[in-house]
């Protein structure tokens, strides 16, 4: 049958899916559900069809197809009637592993990528700790560079695959006086010194273990860092949107599977002398629930083709995974009220669902993390911009020349208004202008050395541009534009001074969309170079 978004190959994958989840799936659900796991076997069994490297280059095993087949997968996995199976894999192909194909060089790729794509390897994502949920910015655990390696301490939770899984993508605080320029993603090996994990209980996902992690003096070769040192947040925000727009498949396929065994159940189950889907308030109720799934549903196949153009959809996937997951658990809701005291017996398909449902609004980003994206891009006006893009967009043009202002180079601090540290951030520096002549007074000598350099420009809206260049164990501060600019920051004014001075967290400020940056990485070795103004004020 002809589809706008699925070909006949994206079908017959389907059959090919559906097939195993019938024969390898279903039969075990109850046995894994009280196992609380899934086995290792059913990892390799999905690997030997080709399921776990479905997105993934051919060079680690992968077979490199689009994203309409991760679409096929996600929704005929979640249709074998529990979430925890989904979970489990979800996390280890789209969370954990790509990470690692996004941003991992070359040796970490050709160590992970073909033994998670093959089934052998399984992998977690450790970024929540139990002081910061949603809040990644503000972690806790560290990683320090010792030599070659890197020593954590701290701890997780929530951790799907934490405890059977065999590597976890963590992320660290490596340089803690950095905020959001200071988080690193570093991959730890399961069964290493210092590294251990305690199964945790959960309502529902019961076949997928869930752990808290800790970290005790664990050391780790400094090669398995993901990437560059420093830009772990910018890889977790931008992955975000694939976890999220994930969960927005698994909440529409929830809802579906909740669906059809609600039909069912109506069509077996009779009362007063007839079927319950001969009872007009029970036909109508669920022809609701059926009309909200298929109008989600499109919403969702949309997001995806955004995301099969390359089109970093933020708004668009926040609202699918809020609207999807919200739904699901609506619906579960719903149904089980069908089924009556039957529903909230053990044993019955719509109890473990409405269990499974429950968890779908919280995970990947809270119901209510999502509704402030979405107000920050339609009542703000925040445009956010996907890192990758913006990462490669740098490094692949180098623009031309602005021209160049007659130069006031100064490479001392223009004075600032009171030197008492103790001060409001009211009396501190009003202007961008003052804080960023004050970096030469701010730099730290002790981090730079003599291939240290770089060009800066920062186009401060409101005021106007400015130059910063590092050169020869030095930082020069100039009115206008001068050079060609290794990076450029772009805001207002007044948003880098909030940011600056400490009333606004960088963290919210760049997802915000509220400064702008080309060339990431660069901006965070910079950053990591100065004192903070406001603890230097």
């Amino acid at each position: 049958m002809a589809h706008q978004y699925f070909t006949e190959e994206h079908e017959l994958f389907r059959q090919s899916v559906r097939q195993f989840i019938n024969s390898e799936v279903r039969p075990y659900i109850e046995q894994w559900e009280s196992d609380r796991k899934v086995p290792r076997e059913v990892f390799l069994k999905m690997a030997s069809h080709g399921f776990l490297g479905i997105n993934f280059p051919e060079a680690y095993g992968g077979t490199d197809n689009d994203f309409w087949y991760t679409v096929v997968y996600l929704e005929e996995i979640n249709r074998a009637g529990f979430a925890g199976i989904a979970a489990a894999v979800s996390v280890h192909q789209y969370m954990a592993t790509n990470h690692i194909a996004m941003a991992g060089n070359e040796a970490l790729k050709r160590k992970y990528l073909p033994k998670a794509i093959a089934g052998e390897w399984i992998g977690s994502i450790a970024i929540t700790e139990a002081g910061a949920g949603s809040d990644v910015a503000n972690i806790r655990t560290t990683a320090v560079r010792d030599g070659d390696d890197y020593i954590i301490n701290g701890s997780k939770t929530f951790i799907t695959n934490g405890v059977y899984g065999n590597f976890v993508t963590v992320a660290c605080k490596t340089d803690p006086a950095a905020g959001v320029g200071g988080i690193s993603l570093i991959v730890v090996d399961q069964g290493i010194p210092g590294f251990t994990t305690k199964k945790l209980e959960k309502m529902g996902w019961h076949s997928s273990d869930t752990a808290e992690m800790f970290f005790d003096n664990v050391r780790v070769p400094a090669s398995q860092l993901v990437g560059k040192e420093g830009q772990g947040f910018f890889y977790i925000m931008e992955s975000f949107q694939l976890e999220r727009l994930v969960s927005a498949i698994l909440g529409i396929s929830g809802a579906e599977d909740i669906i059809e065994i609600t039909l069912k159940y109506m069509q077996e189950r009779a009362a007063f002398g007839k079927p319950l889907a001969k009872f007009q308030v029970l036909r109508h109720k669920l022809v609701d629930i059926i009309t909200e799934v298929e109008i989600t549903r499109q919403f969702v196949y949309h997001c995806c083709w955004k995301q099969v153009n390359n089109i970093f959809a933020v708004k668009e996937c926040s609202m699918a995974k809020m609207k999807a997951t919200e739904l699901c658990k609506i619906a579960s809701d719903e149904c089980l009220q069908i089924f009556g005291g039957n529903g909230y017996m053990a044993g019955y398909p719509i109890e473990r669902a409405y269990r499974d449902a429950r968890i779908g609004t919280i995970v990947a980003g809270t119901t209510e993390i999502m509704k402030e994206i979405i107000a920050k891009t339609v009542i703000d006006g925040v445009n956010y911009e996907s890192t990758y893009a913006s990462m490669k967009a740098a490094s692949d043009a180098i623009p031309e020349p602005a021209p160049a202002a007659v130069p006031k180079a100064q490479t001392t601090p223009q004075s600032i208004p009171n030197n008492n540290k103790n001060q409001t951030t009211q009396t501190m520096a009003t202007t961008a202008k003052e804080i960023l002549f004050s970096l030469p007074g701010r730099l730290k000598t002790d981090k730079v050395d003599d291939s240290t350099s770089g060009v800066f420009h920062f186009l401060m809206e409101g005021e106007g541009d400015y130059t910063i260049t590092l050169k020869d164990k030095a930082v020069t501060v100039e009115d206008g534009l001068v050079g060609t600019p290794t990076c450029e920051v772009r805001a207002k004014a007044s948003d880098y001074v909030d940011i600056e001075t400490g009333k606004t967290n960088p963290q919210m400020a760049f997802m915000m969309g509220k400064i702008k940056i080309t060339n990431l990485g660069e901006m965070m070795k910079f950053m990591g170079l100065f004192a903070k103004y406001e603890d230097a004020a």
